[in-house]
């Protein structure tokens, strides 16, 4: 009984370490494409996802934005604030209502926006809406439970894949040379 035991435990353990190998190999995915993100724009994963959103959306405020891309008011001001600095984004008066501020994109975030690569997380949208209904819920089920038990649940996080804070301002690439 001791050696059934003692078996279980080693397949427990396999299991685990193939679940940390799993997250491993997300966070890496996550952080390559977040390098070269940086390395062909200059741009963040974030950066990129609100200039997106002021492309296909007109006349938005900062709080119009921040709803759109689930990132807090704060967190876009400050991403606003740098894209400004860069001349990506310019905040324009409302004419109807001077307390409104909108914002706009330059021909510089167009131009920006050409090259850039797609986020990350647009080919993994394309794919989960491809799974059943079922395997979706799996997914969700699965991943909510993960961070639970990494007592991540109070976290917030907005759905962005990159790693890191997100409103940095260093957006310079670093050259990662380890095998993990």
């Amino acid at each position: 009984m001791v050696t059934n035991f003692s078996a279980g435990q080693t397949d427990t353990m396999k299991r685990y370490d193939e679940v940390l190998v799993a997250l491993r190999r997300i966070i890496r995915a996550t952080d390559l494409h977040s390098k070269q993100l940086s390395k062909t724009s200059g741009l963040t994963a974030p950066q990129l996802l609100i200039l997106q959103t002021l492309r296909h959306n007109d006349d938005m405020t900062v709080g119009e934005v921040a709803k759109k891309v689930s990132l807090s008011q704060a967190t876009v001001t400050t991403i606003i604030d740098r894209l400004e600095k860069r001349h990506y984004v310019l905040r324009e008066r409302g004419t109807l209502d001077k307390r409104k501020v909108y914002l706009r994109l330059t021909d510089e975030a167009y131009e920006v926006l050409k090259s850039a690569p797609r986020p990350l997380q647009e080919s993994f949208i394309r794919q989960f809406q491809d799974l059943q209904e079922w395997e979706q819920t799996m997914i969700l089920s699965s991943l909510e439970r993960v961070a639970q038990m990494m007592d991540a649940q109070h976290i917030d996080a907005s759905p962005v894949l990159d790693v890191g804070a997100l409103d940095r301002a260093n957006s310079t690439p670093t050259v990662d040379n380890s095998d993990s």
